[in-house]
């Protein structure tokens, strides 16, 4: 026997699901006429502005208030620039210049890109205090190690994003900054006592329940202090003790990627994550990047499968479909500035924050040497460096553990060496290469990953851009002296 159409449709509208390709299927579209709550939209989604715009308007002909969520954090997470990289530096660039004003206004400029091509929810801010300079997921998106920093600016983002009439969903509760595993891989553990957590990871939280932000995203991390040997996204004081009684955020709360292991493996799959999530309060579920009709019917099936067995209360989940149905009555009566995008604004910022150690001379026609990182999922692969802004200077990219360094000395000759690359403190032959560049030859290294303490000797200057976008690179580049 088929599912129960009503309750079916209730289920469906707890989900928040995602399709392959530039257009949507019949089935995305379908799927959204029955109930669904809405799409997150990828870089697999994004060709350019006028295909996006006509993607969201098919989903809309499926139902007018269907949620349309992205990951648009600007620097490192990009998916509208995801070919070419984001004209906005990202949160370590902003929380680096200080300026809270102006990290209100690159969230509003992003948010009005989105709302004009008819993006309703960001995936962002990312407010976690990045304390571990190993975090192999977080880095370059915190603002920074210093907790009020990054209330201040978790703040703007929130305000900037939903002036411009795009719901902001702060992420990831209660606090991802700490790790040095990934929640796309495994189930991270921040071991810390409760004093801790809310001297250090939490005040960003509490700034954007103040400034009204519309959703949190859950983390996949277990808290033992918190959540015993369980995810927070599975952990009822997390999600409704902590965050809604303590903290009084009155929203939707948004689970992380449902796919990704450290809920994924802890539930056994996606439809148990997806009934433990709502058991333990969270309202909309993001299943992923990898759906399918046939994935969101069998998580819908199981939802439908624990109001039968007592797994779940039927009022547990009329309540999750509720504030997600109110995040999307939200998102149409918004009614954001009459402002637009500005990428100038971007790029300004990024020059503002490149921090320079050292001295940055004789650069005449240097060999430019980028050392290959590898992209989290997050992230993507998506385009990062200096290759785009350099004027008639090559470039080669290398593998650090793999290159001798005499056939970089023989390559440069007499012209000095910059070196480019991202957490290169970590970077498996990074450092020990560099030592010995620098030990024979003029070198400047450009860091565009998390701005860890480390810094190698003898080199001529240090540069950080504290991200790797394309207006992080076009910055580096300038004040190199090397842009076109």
């Amino acid at each position: 026997m088929g599912l129960d159409p009503g309750l079916r449709r209730l289920a469906l509208g707890t989900l928040l699901a995602a399709y392959p390709g530039p257009v949507p299927p019949d089935w995305a579209v379908d799927l959204l006429a029955d109930g669904l709550a809405g799409h997150t939209l990828f870089g697999t989604n994004v060709h350019d502005p006028a295909q996006v715009a006509a993607s969201t308007a098919a989903l809309r002909a499926g139902r007018p208030d269907a949620l349309i969520a992205i990951d648009e954090e600007g620097g490192d997470v990009t998916r509208l620039a995801h070919a070419t990289g984001s004209p906005y530096p990202g949160n370590a660039a902003l929380g680096a210049i200080g300026d809270v004003a102006l990290t209100r206004r690159v969230y509003q400029s992003i948010g009005a890109e989105l709302a004009a091509l008819g993006i309703t929810v960001n995936l962002a801010p990312t407010v976690d205090v990045n304390t571990a300079d190993d975090n192999p997921v977080i880095g370059t998106r915190s603002f920074g190690a210093d907790p009020v920093r990054v209330a201040a600016h978790s703040a703007a983002a929130v305000a900037g994003l939903q002036a411009a009439g795009v719901a902001a969903c702060a992420k990831h509760f209660p606090g991802h900054g700490a790790t040095v595993t990934d929640s796309h891989h495994e189930l991270p553990t921040v071991d810390a006592p409760l004093g801790l957590l809310r001297q250090r990871d939490l005040p960003p939280f509490a700034a954007i329940v103040a400034a009204g932000a519309r959703a949190v995203m859950t983390a996949h991390i277990r808290v033992p202090a918190l959540t015993g040997a369980d995810p927070a996204t599975f952990s009822r004081a997390v999600l409704v003790d902590l965050l809604r009684t303590e903290y009084g955020f009155t929203g939707t709360v948004i689970t992380d990627a449902l796919e990704m292991k450290g809920a994924a493996v802890a539930a056994g799959g996606v439809g148990p994550a997806a009934v433990r999530a709502l058991s333990a309060g969270a309202d909309l579920l993001c299943i992923g990047a990898k759906v399918d009709a046939e994935l969101v019917e069998r998580v819908a099936a199981e939802i439908v499968d624990a109001l039968a067995d007592g797994r779940l209360a039927r009022a547990r989940v009329e309540e999750a479909a509720g504030r997600a149905a109110d995040l999307a009555a939200w998102t149409r009566a918004a009614s954001g500035s009459p402002v637009t995008g500005d990428t100038e604004l971007g790029y300004a910022a990024a020059r503002r924050a490149v921090r320079v150690d050292g001295l940055l001379t004789g650069l005449e026609q240097p060999l430019v040497v980028q050392l290959h990182t590898e992209s989290t999922i997050a992230e993507g692969r998506v385009p990062w460096g200096l290759g785009p802004h350099l004027d008639g200077v090559p470039e080669i990219r290398v593998i650090a553990a793999e290159t001798d360094p005499d056939t970089l000395r023989g390559l440069a000759g007499d012209r000095p060496i910059v070196l480019v690359g991202r957490h290169l403190h970590r970077l498996p032959g990074g450092p020990e290469l560099i030592a010995d560049l620098a030990a024979q030859h003029p070198v400047t290294v450009v860091e565009m990953g998390w701005p860890a303490q480390w810094r190698p000797a003898g080199v001529r200057a240090f540069v950080t851009t504290y991200g790797a976008s394309h207006a992080n690179g076009r910055a580096a580049a300038e004040v190199l002296g090397l842009a076109g």
